[in-house]
């Protein structure tokens, strides 16, 4: 991996990411492909939507089909047509999903699989060696998703647990992608602060923040955020993990963050919530019925071009499986032309004109609740 930062307006920065199925311009929003496919669409409605790079989940490709599988087929790359670079998550974050089934030590994670009962181990070897048979990219250590909220010692004590397993997964992974770190803390800002540290001296490619967005408050996420973030390794890409409102990229943006994740633009599409320039539209309030206009006059996206909010409305109505397809293009491409607005308004050192003029059109009680 080639991380090179090539502007900057205050905290907030445009950088290139040079990885092995090819480069990444950031910030950059990356759209979830949890089972190996970004719901509803195809790859090239992914290209076409502006999607540089996907994320993919351990966890589940591990249990179905199989990283065996996925690996004597040529790689996630191949197995799914995406030809573009592919993160993939390490698994942690579904075991804590899971928490209910699953038992947690030092050695790693003993759980029952949510498709068959079967009893499971994953460890941040495992996890390692299912992520370098995917094929990705980027690799993510394996870690504990702390509960949401917790008492300080506990909050420590799983902080380190996550730490030694970052080591683990350094001294484990043999791939040919690039190995984040993932910073753990809750929202105790010295323990995010020391797991900073322990991740330097390990030394990775990059660094996410991971265990927010798990029950807190936005304004307590951000407090942690504009406190911290300004702190972690500048020549590295910094990554905040599943936050990913329109608000939330812009303000992790102004703090420096370069590469987001969340399911909130797919899921929403698929349950009739798309973004626009003014806010929310929520396609099965019945005025749209009878309405001519497109979603987003000002948006220049396939379904926006061709299609009414009415048709939309009809689709959605109906449970027509085009319905959730055209509303994930929409939803896509208005968050790959925020982040795109976003770089160029950094180019230009006028971030903060581009953040206000764009958040003095929308809604953001809808953004906020949606």
């Amino acid at each position: 991996m080639k991380f090179e930062v090539l502007e900057r307006d205050n905290q907030a920065r445009v950088g290139r990411l040079d990885l092995v199925h090819g480069s990444v311009e950031t910030p950059v929003f990356m759209p979830c492909g949890t089972y190996g496919s970004v719901k509803g669409m195809t790859p090239n409605q992914l290209e076409d939507v502006g999607t540089q790079m996907l994320l993919g989940n351990t966890f589940h490709l591990w249990i179905l089909p199989g990283d065996e599988i996925i690996d004597a087929l040529g790689g996630l790359h191949e197995f799914m047509q995406w030809h573009r670079p592919i993160l993939t998550d390490s698994g942690g974050f579904q075991v804590h999903s899971l928490r209910d089934l699953a038992k947690v030590d030092d050695d790693g994670v003993t759980f029952r699989s949510p498709y068959n009962g079967d009893l499971l181990r994953l460890t941040p070897e495992k996890s390692m060696s299912i992520q370098q048979r995917l094929g990705s990219d980027i690799v993510m250590a394996f870690d504990e998703c702390t509960d949401f909220p917790a008492p300080l010692a506990d909050v420590r004590k799983s902080m380190l647990r996550s730490m030694d397993w970052a080591k683990r997964s350094m001294d484990s992974y043999n791939g040919p992608g690039t190995l984040f770190g993932i910073v753990q803390g809750g929202l105790f800002e010295d323990l995010r602060t020391e797991s900073m540290e322990i991740l330097r001296e390990i030394g990775f490619d990059g660094y996410a923040v991971g265990g927010l967005s798990v029950g807190e408050s936005p304004d307590e996420m951000f407090r942690l955020l504009d406190s911290f973030v300004p702190s972690m390794p500048p020549d590295n890409p910094r990554y905040l993990m599943g936050v990913g409102t329109p608000l939330d990229l812009l303000r992790g943006v102004q703090l420096g963050i370069d590469m987001f994740d969340c399911v909130l633009p797919t899921r929403n599409a698929r349950n009739g919530y798309m973004f626009t320039s003014k806010g929310v539209v929520k396609i099965r309030n019945a005025r749209y019925r009878d309405d001519p206009n497109p979603v987003d006059s000002s948006c220049s996206c396939t379904t926006c071009l061709k299609f009414s909010r009415a048709y939309l409305h009809l689709l959605d109505k109906r449970g027509e499986m085009l319905g959730p397809t055209l509303m994930t293009i929409h939803n896509l491409h208005y968050y790959h032309q925020l982040m795109s607005g976003v770089r160029d308004a950094i180019r230009k050192q006028t971030l903060a004109e581009f953040v206000g003029n764009t958040c003095s059109h929308w809604d953001l009680s809808n953004f906020d609740s949606d």
